[in-house]
């Protein structure tokens, strides 16, 4: 079987045009490390790091799963500085005729997933989507791979070792930075709620390329908001910022509440933090501030969401985006301005918000943690992840003591073009 060339939804006319039709190979390479998958298990420490950042106020990073420290960047994971390619392949089984097609998938994700991380970057980053343009057969039925959210590692390991079997006939993995599983949302073994990146302690290989991740997609159609982004921000090293509750219940929003997209898809202001766009290397060194000793600091922090020319989409910001406090070894306060444009179009409050970051914590423990300016008042509870945080952000006018540390924050004014004139004093 010869492998189609892959397509490119459409985009902005800049994209480059699709990968040419590649040659037949075999797909003995495939099994070759395969048979150790089911196991594997979650990767929970660093690998081999490279020079980053060594600016002031940064944190080193820990052994901590997706740790926030980002004085050097984690190698085995594709850094989002330039375009990244990413191959989606169609999965059908035999128990169940698809009822929707590649295309119709395809739109669920792209090119609103691509168009997210153009904003959030300042255009420094593209992903590009090469998705199949017809299903492929998985050899067992859907019930056959127990998916749900807590998967097994002997199941999962079956799914992926059929999925790339099946597919690699078709697929030269070796073009590809990303790889996106999207199982028929319809088969009745498909749990929706089990969408997640598998990273492998082994990786897989296939096309003499090394797949350490694989985004395995089980959404309804039409998908949850925004839910592709999420996960591709795990393939970057980005934490979960939601709290998961031992029992299952309750409220999962309670660390970040609307503010990052890594807390929950369907904040009101998911664009992501400052300190995330530090770590994926989307701002520069001059745009972050530390803040140190006794004497408050005066400084103009730009909207996180915007560029120079307000719009919010492209062109990177040349002003400060993020002042930082240290307050530990492996803590330190953050704050940053936040507006209701761009991805955050919908968010119930604007200012200055103020979150600790823990480079120890591990993904889904906290790493961070937003910082309530209005601990007594909740807003738009008819519509917010979480309304104790939605009205977080300190506002013009106010001054606000971070519990627990010796740090004040005041909100002075703002610029004729939109900036946010804060004063930080520690001590």
């Amino acid at each position: 079987m010869s492998r189609e060339p892959l397509p490119e939804v459409p985009l902005p006319r800049s994209f480059p045009r699709t990968f040419p039709r590649p040659p037949l190979r075999s797909t003995a390479a495939v099994f070759t490390t395969m048979a150790a998958l089911a196991a594997t298990s979650l990767v929970t420490g660093p690998s081999v790091a490279g020079p980053f950042s060594s600016a002031p106020c940064t944190l080193e990073r820990t052994e901590a799963h997706h740790s926030e420290g980002l004085d050097t960047w984690n190698s085995a994971y594709p850094r989002p500085a330039r375009a990244l390619d990413a191959v989606m392949v169609f999965l059908s089984f035999p128990d169940a005729p698809p009822l929707t097609t590649p295309a119709q998938l395809t739109a669920d994700h792209f090119p609103a997933t691509t168009r997210f991380f153009e904003r959030a970057s300042y255009g420094r980053f593209t992903l590009r989507p090469h998705p199949l343009r017809h299903w492929i057969r998985m050899p067992r039925p859907s019930t056959a791979y127990a998916i749900q959210r807590d998967w097994s590692a002997a199941d999962r390991g079956t799914y992926l070792r059929d999925a790339l079997a099946a597919a690699d006939g078709e697929v030269d993995f070796s073009r590809y930075d990303v790889v996106y599983f999207v199982a028929d949302p319809d088969a009745p073994g498909v749990d929706s709620d089990a969408t997640k990146v598998v990273n492998l302690d082994v990786p897989l290989r296939a096309d003499h390329t090394d797949i350490r991740r694989v985004v395995t997609v089980f959404e309804k159609h039409p998908p949850d908001r925004l839910v592709l982004a999420h996960e591709t921000g795990h393939v970057f090293d980005l934490p979960d910022l939601y709290h998961r509750p031992m029992d299952g219940k309750g409220d999962w929003d309670t660390y970040v509440g609307d503010w990052d997209l890594m807390g929950s898809q369907f904040g009101l202001a998911p664009d992501l933090f400052a300190w995330h766009k530090w770590k994926l290397g989307w701002l520069e060194r001059r745009q972050v501030v530390c803040v140190r000793g006794p004497e408050p600091t005066r400084l103009t922090l730009e909207p996180v969401e915007t560029g120079p020319d307000r719009a919010g989409i492209f062109g990177l910001g040349r002003g400060t985006k993020l002042a930082v406090v240290p307050t530990g070894a492996d803590s330190a306060l953050a704050f940053e301005a936040r507006e209701a444009v761009g991805s955050d179009a919908a968010a119930c409050r604007q200012g200055v918000l103020v979150y600790r970051v823990h480079s120890g914590e591990a993904s889904g423990g906290g790493p961070i943690q937003v910082i309530d300016a209005h601990p007594r008042t909740e807003a738009c509870w008819e519509n917010s992840v979480y309304p104790p945080l939605a009205d977080a952000p300190v506002g013009v006018g106010e001054t606000f003591r971070v519990p627990g540390e010796h740090v004040r924050v005041k909100v002075t004014g703002r610029t004729t073009t939109g900036a946010w004139d804060v004063e930080i004093a520690v001590g």
